[in-house]
C-alpha cells in the first residue's frame, strides 16, 4: 500500500518520455534544415563554418537528450 505513489510516479514517467524523444527528434530535424538552408544561402565559401554549426548543434542536442535520459 506504501509504494502506490511510487509506481504511479513512475508510470507517468514512461508515459511522457516517448514526447521527450519525438521533442528531441523534431529539435534535430529543425537544427538541420536550418543548418542546410544556410549552406546553401552563403555558398560553396562558407561550407566549413555551417557544417561546423550543424556538427555542434547535433552534438549539443544529443548531450541534452542524454542527460534527460539519466534523470
Amino acid at each position: 500500500m506504501g509504494d502506490s505513489p511510487t509506481l504511479a510516479a513512475d508510470a507517468l514517467l514512461d508515459l511522457v518520455f516517448p514526447l521527450w524523444q519525438f521533442v528531441i527528434g523534431a529539435l534535430v530535424l529543425v537544427t538541420l534544415v536550418v543548418s542546410v538552408s544556410r549552406l546553401v544561402r552563403r555558398g560553396p565559401s562558407r561550407m566549413g563554418g555551417a557544417m561546423l554549426l550543424a556538427g555542434s548543434a547535433v552534438i549539443g542536442v544529443a548531450l541534452i537528450g542524454y542527460l534527460v535520459q539519466l534523470l
